[in-house]
């Protein structure tokens, strides 16, 4: 049976994060545990991918720090994007010796998931050919980053639930010019009504579905160290 292991953490800051990633990632490599998520929220933080252009942070850092917002060079894929609360952040941890092993093809299905996740909610996602990540018309609502590390996948996607959309006017977001950020609850229209867990909820039930597994367990914090 295939089994993954959920790590469901609340509000965790990027670099604590990012140490839980890089634990689970070096056992899965060594084989010690099986595929596994993270699921969680940041406090108000920018980060700007491996190849990132910081030229699409359109203000000053200090203004970054006056706020309270962090800003962070990430190892992940990508460019500039926004984390925040009210927002999904997924963190999958999975060999993809045991799955396709197609770089391509993995961000494809973290797209797939994203889109099955919005159609629960009656909202129509899509891609945009050439850019990764998941479109409502023509805004944007999720952004995807990874990094792979020995054919193990770490870093991930952020699905906008009720995320204040304020911040994204900080960053030219995923370096590309006029783009519009929009969330669940934003198009929705109801925003105080759309529940995290309901999104959550929804978010696992596609994962799994999308990458074939056929069980989960819910894992403590403290079980990743």
């Amino acid at each position: 049976m295939s089994t993954l292991d959920i790590y469901e953490l609340g509000t965790v800051p990027y670099k604590k994060a990012l140490e839980y990633q890089e634990n689970l990632l070096a056992r899965r490599i060594a084989e010690e545990i099986p595929d596994s998520l993270i699921l969680l929220e940041h406090p108000p933080t920018i980060t700007t991918g491996r190849k990132g252009n910081t030229g699409n942070l359109l203000v000053r850092k200090e203004y970054l720090e006056k706020h309270g917002i962090s800003f962070i060079h990430a190892s992940r894929g990508g460019d500039i994007t926004f984390h925040g609360p009210g927002q999904i952040v997924g963190y999958p941890i999975l060999n993809l010796k045991n799955h396709e092993m197609d770089i391509r093809k993995h961000l494809r299905n973290i797209e797939e998931v994203i889109i099955r996740t919005l159609g629960d909610f009656g909202i129509e996602g899509r891609r945009i050919d050439g850019v990764t990540g998941v479109w409502v018309k023509r805004s944007k609502i999720a952004s995807i980053g990874i990094a792979i590390r020995k054919w193990v996948t770490y870093h991930g996607f952020a699905l906008n639930v009720s995320t204040n959309l304020d911040y994204f006017e900080l960053i030219l977001s995923c370096g590309i010019t006029d783009v519009r950020i929009t969330s669940i609850g934003s198009w929705l229209g109801n925003e105080e009504n759309v529940r995290m867990d309901d999104v959550t909820q929804s978010v696992i039930k596609n994962f799994m579905g999308v990458f074939s597994f056929e069980d989960f367990i819910l894992r403590d914090e403290k079980e990743i160290n």
